[in-house]
């Protein structure tokens, strides 16, 4: 349950962050509600993670996957591009989750 809280974070601060392009500085109120909850929802959610999953494996999986997928956020929601070198970094941030995930005795737990 722990790793599905901890996706459901990951998913609620990605939402939050692709909002906060569209708050305009704050001044749209519609994205800035949604960034204030997704905000809210995400760090919740990471702090029941956190009660059975060591912090730097949720840390590290919560930041990496939000990287990640904020900019595939930003690629298709607003038609950000992305060059050899970013897509490079990328990879290297799911390399690292794999190895710290699957590798690593820092782990989940």
């Amino acid at each position: 349950m722990p790793y599905v809280l901890l996706a459901l974070a990951v998913l609620a601060e990605v939402i939050a962050t692709s909002a906060l392009k569209a708050t305009d500085g704050f001044t749209r109120p519609l994205p800035s509600i949604v960034v204030v909850i997704g905000y809210g929802i995400a760090f919740y959610l990471l702090a029941l993670c956190l009660r059975t999953l060591g912090l730097g494996f949720v840390y590290a999986v919560w930041s990496g996957l939000g990287i990640v997928l904020a900019a595939l956020a930003g690629i298709v929601l607003y038609g950000e591009r992305i060059d050899a070198a970013g897509a490079v970094g990328i990879g290297l941030i799911i390399t690292g989750m794999l190895v710290l995930n699957f590798l690593s005795r820092t782990g989940g737990h």
